[in-house]
């Protein structure tokens, strides 16, 4: 099964144009890249990191292909920061165990999967640092998950929007995140 899920995506995603496709406990999932607003957060996390990634030699994507190794299964995070080297599946894939952290925006249509399901995706994956940018909780809130020891994140901080929130190391940084409250 899990065969033919990736025939299909890696049929489909040349043709799709603007869309996300990814495979999620076994479903092939295709939607649409996110509203303006989920598009603009992406860029605002790329913006915020973007003084680090070329200060240590990484790179800032707003949205990158990335698989799981062994499986192959594909991702495209809202946000991604690798190095330039990380290891790649041909040349559209970025393995997830090259990464240094993911990020996804949580909107109407991915909020189950984004909450639920992505943390542990990410951290089987062998990625050390996932955020969690909620826009859609009440309050609004952002996350970070870290600590990854035996595929699982083991520590996890959450703060309200428009305050500060240290993404842990590998990368040791203090994220304002007001810039996600400026229109």
């Amino acid at each position: 099964m899990r065969q033919n899920l990736r025939a299909l995506y890696d049929h489909l995603v040349p043709h799709l144009g603007r869309w996300r496709a990814e495979i999620l406990d076994g479903r092939l999932i295709v939607s649409p890249l996110g509203t303006p607003e989920n598009q603009w957060m992406a860029l605002l996390l790329a913006d915020a990191f973007l003084p680090l990634a070329r200060e240590r030699g990484w790179r800032v994507y707003p949205g990158l292909d990335v698989c799981l190794p062994g499986s192959r299964d594909p991702f495209e995070p809202d946000f991604v920061m690798a190095p330039k080297d990380a290891p790649r599946w041909g040349v559209r894939e970025v393995f997830t165990d090259g990464l240094v952290m993911v990020g996804e925006i949580v909107s109407p249509g991915s909020a189950e999967d984004d909450r639920d399901k992505k943390p542990g995706i990410y951290a089987g994956g062998g990625v050390p640092v996932m955020l969690l940018v909620d826009p859609l909780s009440e309050p609004p809130t952002v996350t970070v998950f870290s600590g990854l020891q035996d595929g699982r994140y083991t520590e996890s901080a959450s703060v309200e929007m428009g305050k500060s929130l240290h993404i842990p190391e590998p990368v040791d940084f203090e994220l304002d995140t007001v810039i996600f409250l400026e229109d």
